[in-house]
């Protein structure tokens, strides 16, 4: 446990004396990988890559999101969200409409075919779950201290 774990000043601490098998950054960076490497098959069956499941799932938890919106859920900037949507209607999953109360915001609404898409997800968690190795209360753990990681280095970033 370091210092600042223990609740005291940070432990000053060398790249150089830390194995790469122990840089968090690469832990998360492979861990991202393997995780990929689990969703793959299951994205393939439903033709969308990760980044487009994750903004079908935004908007199956609250359809007619502006653009900026889904972007901000996502942690994605507007120049790469923007491409990742016109996919999903190409696709016919989603609609992009000029919103009504300001026509410079697009908001996006999900098609017949986009919601019934859910429905070929509903294995998803399960899959990962089964992949993890870990219980549902160490996973939802684990996930709270990855997002709580996750907003702590944003902060310092800003």
């Amino acid at each position: 446990m370091t210092d600042t774990q223990a609740g005291g000043p940070a432990q000053h601490l060398k790249t150089g004396d830390i194995p790469l098998s122990q840089f968090l950054c690469f832990s998360l960076y492979s861990a991202n990988h393997a995780m990929h490497r689990v969703y793959k098959p299951l994205l393939q069956k439903i033709g969308l890559t990760y980044p487009q499941y994750l903004a079908m799932v935004a908007l199956w938890e609250q359809d007619g999101q502006l653009v900026g919106e889904i972007g901000a859920r996502l942690h994605l900037e507007s120049n790469t969200v923007t491409p990742l949507l016109k996919r999903l209607e190409s696709l016919s999953f989603v609609t992009r409409v000029r919103d009504d109360k300001d026509e410079r915001q697009v908001r996006i609404r999900l098609t017949e075919k986009g919601t019934a898409l859910k429905e070929d997800t509903t294995d998803f968690a399960s899959c990962i779950l089964a992949a993890s190795g870990i219980s549902v209360d160490d996973l939802r753990d684990l996930q709270a201290r990855i997002t709580a990681l996750r907003d702590n280095l944003l902060e310092a970033a800003a």
